[in-house]
């Protein structure tokens, strides 16, 4: 019931992308700091770089838009992607960063907020343009889907789990109570489905052997815990270890 309570709401959310398609857009950040303004997307970003100190990457399983896409996908491409190719994803992200600092120094440092920046009464996609880029997500969600595998697209390309997994990392750092996966190794009886229906492709197993179930790629989205009949993986809000 509760993974069909998930993906109800990540379904939900890709139906609602194309009205809230510029709160994640990485271009939208770089317009608005060439003109001094915070924009929505900016802010939904911080929000949730604060909300990985307590949720760690919670957002990526039970909320994100292009999440509830590539999971559609898996009932025809239920392919595990290799995550020692996961740093690719910085090879955009540094230079993105860098651009964003640029701009801001250029046009004299942030002076406002706007949450609802470039969108019309609030909703994205308001002409061919937008829909013209929209569109191209799609297609490169659906591309790297099928071509690589599961969730691609998070491992890969994302430009907001890098931030949610710093925020993850400082979490860490400091200690702080969050929301985490707890494993009872005696338990497992080494069936292996929590391995096979990880949607990040994760070697969930090894975790639960080695009893470190701390992983930046983990969205805590519950699939381990509610595949395993032993109850061996459940969730906890602690200091980890």
């Amino acid at each position: 019931m509760r993974q069909k309570i998930r993906k109800g709401i990540i379904l939900a959310a890709f139906m609602l992308f194309p009205a809230i398609f510029y709160y994640f857009s990485p271009y939208l950040i770089i317009m608005g700091a060439s003109e001094g303004v915070i924009s929505g997307s900016f802010i939904v970003l911080m929000v949730l770089f604060l909300s990985a100190l307590f949720l760690g990457r919670g957002f990526c399983g039970w909320f994100c838009p292009l999440g509830g896409m590539q999971e559609a996908c898996f009932t025809a491409r239920d392919r595990p992607v290799n995550n020692r190719f996961n740093w690719i994803r910085y090879i955009i992200w540094v230079p993105w960063i860098g651009i964003i600092i640029y701009m801001a120094v250029t046009a004299g440092g942030f002076t406002r907020a706007d949450f609802l920046y470039q969108t019309t009464y609030g909703f994205s996609i308001n002409d061919v343009y937008a829909l013209f880029i929209y569109l191209i997500v799609i297609v490169i969600t659906l591309v790297l889907s099928f071509a690589v595998g599961k969730r691609a697209v998070c491992h890969y390309v994302c430009w907001m789990s890098p931030f949610m997994i710093a925020g993850r990392k400082l979490r860490n750092l400091l200690r702080w109570p969050s929301l985490r996966l707890k494993a009872d190794s005696d338990k497992c009886t080494d069936c292996m489905k929590c391995t096979k229906n990880c949607p990040m492709s994760l070697d969930v197993i090894a975790m639960v052997k080695s009893g470190k179930m701390e992983n930046p790629e983990c969205i805590l989205c519950g699939t381990c815990i509610d595949s395993c009949r032993q109850g061996v993986i459940h969730y906890t809000f602690s200091r980890g270890v």
